[in-house]
């Protein structure tokens, strides 16, 4: 009975072991997949010089009065949210908040539209409403095809707002609305996702240098 129960035990042991290795494995494998992401997207000219570009822009706009709205959907709605944050706070360093908002944050107002407009014209509105021409528009969709994403950057456009489109690799159906693309190299949504917010870092890095610089 001893030498059962020990050999039960020891199964147990190397199969602990075994998961715990394929655990570790699994995030090794995330973090390598990551990193090749975010090293593809520093090695591309054309992603480095649109980012320059948009935050170039951006600090612009803010100089001038005007505010930066941010729209998307699940996990780029948090990313919506999760960047304006960084600009009403603060980035890297103290200084004054900056006119950045989220459209994903007021149940009442999302709701309102949703029920009265539908799901479809849940941010084309609140652009509509809050949107002046020389704000700038943040759409964020992973595949490029989020129709709500689609429809506020075309009211946008038409009320003489700047564009901007953060995507994935095919674009979807974003480049004919937007200003600028941001397109991150990759079919996978973690890894889409994950390049949003370094692209959307590189932004505030410049608008928060560029409008408060420090020695």
């Amino acid at each position: 009975m001893a030498n059962s129960v020990n050999v039960a035990v020891s199964r147990q042991a190397e199969t602990e072991v075994s998961v715990s290795l394929s655990r570790q494995a699994t995030v090794r494998d995330q973090l390598l997949e990551t990193a090749r992401n975010l090293e593809r997207m520093s090695a591309d000219a054309e992603i480095v010089d649109t980012l320059a570009a948009v935050g170039q822009k951006c600090s612009d706009a803010l100089r001038h009065g005007k505010k930066i709205l941010f729209a998307g959907n699940g996990g780029s709605a948090a990313d919506a949210q999760h960047l304006a944050g960084e600009l009403v706070s603060r980035f890297a360093y103290d200084r004054p908040g900056l006119a950045a908002f989220a459209l994903t944050t007021d149940t009442s107002v999302i709701t309102a539209i949703g029920n009265d407009y539908g799901y479809d014209r849940l941010f084309a509105r609140q652009v509509q409403a809050v949107g002046v021409a020389g704000d700038v528009l943040v759409g964020i969709s992973t595949s490029g095809r989020s129709p709500n994403i689609l429809a506020a950057l075309g009211v946008a456009r038409e009320h003489g707002l700047v564009t901007v489109g953060l995507t994935g690799r095919s674009g979807g159906q974003m480049p004919p609305l937007c200003d600028f693309l941001l397109c991150v190299p990759s079919d996978s949504t973690p890894r889409i996702q994950e390049g949003h917010i370094a692209m959307g870092h590189a932004i505030c890095q410049i608008i928060e240098a560029e409008l408060f610089p420090r020695d």
